[in-house]
């Protein structure tokens, strides 16, 4: 079992809602959804397998659909363990939540493939976009991605009580 499938097995509720933002991007901009896999063993740990989508506004929505919501999630669900006693049994798991979901934040290389390929001239105001999360992805060897949910999770008051339990310590 390789270092990323454990990975995946352990924040798995991060990967259901990667694959559930893709499939309700679907379901919102209209494309029909075939078949989905929230997770599963193997290669991918989950996809979502939809027609072909008409316009380029859609194509954008589905593919970066998990960046909004695992972010949106992961601030929440921050937002709500900063409301018990630190270290509680609640407290660790929101944050368990919340660090799984936002590690799973970032759309696929593949996904970016369906924005940066597209015929419409819009696709090049997205090709920033494309590149920060592609090179995001290529910077997972790194825990960009935990990372990137540890600061989410920071804004979102999460982590509070590490700020007071260091001050008590340094004043």
């Amino acid at each position: 079992m390789s270092l990323r499938s454990i990975i995946s097995l352990i924040t798995f509720p991060g990967v259901m809602m990667h694959e559930w933002a893709h499939k309700k991007f679907c379901n919102w901009t209209g494309v029909y959804v075939q078949k989905v896999a929230y997770f599963r063993f193997g290669e991918t740990a989950g996809y979502v397998e939809h027609n072909t989508p008409d316009t380029y506004t859609q194509t954008f929505w589905i593919a970066t659909g998990p960046l909004l919501i695992n972010t949106l999630f992961t601030y929440g669900l921050a937002i709500i363990s900063s409301h018990f006693e630190p270290l509680s049994t609640p407290h660790l798991i929101f944050l368990w939540l919340a660090l799984s979901i936002g590690m799973h934040a970032f759309p696929s290389n593949h996904d970016m493939s369906h924005i940066s390929s597209h015929t419409s001239i819009l696709r090049y105001f997205a090709l920033p976009l494309v590149w920060i999360i592609k090179t995001a992805n290529h910077l997972r060897i790194f825990w960009i991605d935990a990372i990137y949910a540890i600061l989410i999770i920071s804004l979102g008051g999460g982590f509070n009580w590490l700020y007071l339990y260091i001050q008590d310590l340094v004043f």
